[in-house]
């Protein structure tokens, strides 16, 4: 279950653009998981250890609700996540903050949301 539900959080991941962000919260709500949320961190923080053909998951892009970085990132640097960002064109505070309403994606449509279900069962 949970391989499965890793899964769909990395399909989700991949399909949120350059120089936007989502919430944790927002990937589990789109696969129909609204309390969810640390398990879709568990899954991008699992990223580390899986094979090569998952690591093109920019989990980057995903970020707490308030719009903040939350986590130390891979290299154990804590604005190595802002620097992604920045690199991608989205504004990042000193304090590791992002602009919402400037740079929140608005996540996928229902059909797409069902492919993503339907694609890892």
């Amino acid at each position: 279950m949970a391989a499965n539900f890793y899964e769909q959080v990395y399909a989700v991941v991949r399909r949120i653009p350059p120089g936007k962000v989502t919430s944790y919260g927002r990937v589990a709500q789109m696969l129909g998981r609204p309390r969810a949320a640390r398990a879709v961190g568990y899954a991008l923080s699992a990223l580390k250890d899986v094979e090569p053909s998952q690591r093109d998951v920019p989990w980057q892009r995903v970020i707490n609700s308030q719009g903040r970085i939350s986590i130390v990132s891979r290299d154990n640097t804590p604005n190595y996540q802002a620097d992604l960002l920045r690199a991608e064109g989205v504004a990042v505070s000193d304090n590791l903050k992002i602009n919402l309403e400037q740079f929140l994606w608005e996540g996928l449509h229902w059909v797409e949301i069902d492919d993503i279900l339907r694609s890892n069962q």
